[in-house]
């Protein structure tokens, strides 16, 4: 996802916060740890997320790659 998808602008603040909670939680096992990962400004209609400002397209395909790990371990385990 480019950080200009106009879905990104769908967004709530809450939404953010909830995907960052997400990637937490799967991250963790991977060693992926952003204590200080939060929302942080509007930028032209966009939420930011706070770990070096980055768009939220940035946590959205984040999370998009641990899940794939996800899918492709549970896939590998008979």
């Amino acid at each position: 996802m480019k950080p200009t998808d106009p879905r990104v602008r769908h967004y709530t603040e809450a939404q953010i916060r909830t995907l960052i909670a997400e990637v937490h939680e799967r991250g963790r096992k991977f060693g992926l740890v952003w204590p200080s990962a939060t929302t942080d400004t509007t930028l032209d209609g966009r939420v930011l997320v706070r770990f070096n400002t980055a768009p939220v397209t940035t946590l959205l395909n984040l999370l998009n790659l641990l899940l794939d790990v996800e899918r492709d371990d549970d896939s590998c385990v008979s």
